[in-house]
């Protein structure tokens, strides 16, 4: 038999036509050009034919199957690879980063989407509350189970309306953007911090007024206010009755120093004639944070959080304590049973300092202290004190148990990198609420940590229009009902409770999906 040797069996492949590889991908790519396309994902290996396959039948998995080429990206809906633009490519560049801003957006879109579709009462077919009483008073549902069922379908049946401001100006409409809101205690009452087209911001309340049909009215106040600085913090305080007035942290820049004012809420309105009340100014430049004291023992006392120290303040007589620590704190809150102080710092610890132990020089006035593994961004203390919420720059959102220092819970899918962002909780209706970086508002139930309900912002997502968010279980006082209000731009929405919400006096408008 003769023996043939490589050359031979090179020229009889070729003259029956067999191709390697490389030359079917090179007659492929000098097929379909190469400036723009690359390697076709089906045609690379048997098993990414496969994967292939199985994305053409579930096309949201897909591009989470395929697997990263450096330079390319994989479009489902095409099933092929295409390059990846350079960044500095002035026409119709496309990058990665670009292509996840389009990704998401297109999931916003497909969640207003199923939000403005009709619904059932709850994501279970078959759950409401008449339901699950029944069953409670069978004994065929545990009590935390009814809770947290109770609590989703509630939340999954919330429907989103517009809230139209009433105003003394009522031919120049709201165009600034919202950048904070906070409501008092009663919820009747919102402080708003409003962007300023040529710079700086504006500030002033807004009137609630809700009524047992569901309907609610909201007018804003007559004066508002302008200044050039950067608001930090806001909290309400209560001075000579239960938030009576508001006290803000604002930013120095250029020649204007920072500083901290405590104004008294009537201080927006025109209809008291009377002296608004007592309005006060101090001297704290640059803070972070800040917390007003309802506890007798420290009555009329606030805190503020510096770089690197924590100044306690005395409305009354200006009188100052200051601690010093070794990082900056960006949240705290006071506890209501004793005068004790709880701190979020930007290296991840929280502290606690007890008023009553002042006069102490060393670091033994923290009463308690531990740490996460990034900056706090928010805590809250439960009606139950020996528990606090704490939410970091990574996106954890923790409960702690302050007695033995250590986390109870975690609540999941919260995403934040950077930003400082807020947590809300209304132990009322047993829920958790916090507005991520992604513009997503999120809700969980406070007993079990599970997610119950995500809601998308009504504009598409960007670093400026993060919403900012107030929730009560009686929204515009006390005829008024569970609810969830949302700032986004120059938009106000209300998402209340009952599904059947119907909407009063042309003040509330269906919100254009």
């Amino acid at each position: 038999m003769k023996k043939g040797n490589w050359r031979d069996r090179g020229r009889d492949r070729r003259r029956l036509g067999y191709r390697s590889d490389w030359q079917r991908d090179r007659t492929q790519e000098q097929r379909y050009g190469s400036s723009e396309a690359g390697p076709s994902y089906r045609d690379r290996t048997p098993e990414n034919r496969s994967i292939s396959n199985s994305a053409a039948a579930s096309s949201s998995s897909s591009s989470s199957a395929a697997p990263e080429l450096p330079g390319f990206y994989f479009d489902a809906e095409k099933n092929r690879y295409f390059r990846l633009l350079p960044g500095h490519n002035n026409c119709n560049p496309l990058t990665r980063g670009l292509l996840q801003e389009r990704e998401q957006e297109k999931h916003r879109a497909r969640m207003i989407t199923e939000d403005e579709r009709p619904r059932k009462k709850a994501p279970r077919a078959g759950l409401n509350s008449a339901l699950l009483l029944q069953k409670r008073h069978l004994g065929l549902l545990p009590g935390n189970s009814y809770s947290r069922l109770i609590h989703e379908v509630k939340v999954s049946g919330m429907r989103r309306h517009r809230l139209e401001v009433q105003s003394s100006e009522s031919s120049s409409p709201n165009t600034d953007h919202f950048r904070l809101i906070v409501g008092d205690s009663a919820c009747e009452r919102v402080f708003t911090v409003n962007d300023v087209s040529h710079g700086g911001c504006k500030y002033g309340i807004m009137n609630f007024r809700g009524c047992s049909r569901g309907s609610l009215s909201v007018k804003m106040c007559d004066n508002l206010y302008f200044t050039n600085r950067k608001v930090n913090s806001i909290c309400w305080a209560s001075v000579t009755h239960s938030d009576s007035h508001v006290l803000l942290c604002l930013v120095g820049m250029a020649e204007t120093p920072g500083c901290v004012s405590l104004l008294p809420a009537s201080l927006f309105s025109n209809s008291n004639p009377d002296q608004p009340g007592m309005l006060c100014s101090f001297k704290i430049s640059t803070a972070w944070s800040c917390a007003w004291c309802l506890n007798p023992q420290a009555d009329k006392t606030f805190s503020t959080g510096l770089s690197r120290r924590v100044i306690v303040t005395d409305a009354v007589t200006g009188r100052r304590q200051t601690y010093g620590i070794s990082s900056d704190v960006l949240a705290q809150q006071f506890a209501l049973r004793a005068p004790v102080l709880f701190n979020g710092c930007r290296s991840g610890e929280i502290f606690s300092i007890d008023l009553r132990q002042r006069g102490r020089r060393d670091h033994s006035w923290k009463a308690c202290r531990f740490s996460q593994d990034s900056a706090i961004t928010s805590v809250r203390i439960l009606q139950d004190e020996n528990y606090l919420l704490a939410a970091d720059m990574i996106g954890e959102i923790k409960l702690w148990d302050v007695r033995v220092t250590k986390p109870v819970r975690k609540y999941e899918g919260h995403h934040n990198q950077h930003a400082y962002l807020p947590l809300h909780v209304n132990e009322a209706e047993g829920l958790l609420m916090a507005v991520g970086q992604d513009c997503y508002t999120r809700l969980w139930s406070l007993g079990d940590g599970q997610l119950l309900r995500t809601i998308p912002s009504p504009h598409p997502a960007g670093k400026d229009m993060i919403p900012s968010v107030v929730f009560s279980s009686q929204l515009g006082g006390n005829r008024g009902l569970p609810g969830l209000l949302m700032a986004v731009r120059h938009d106000l929405y209300y998402f209340p409770y009952n599904s059947d919400y119907q909407e009063g006096g042309g003040v509330v408008t269906q919100a254009a999906y």
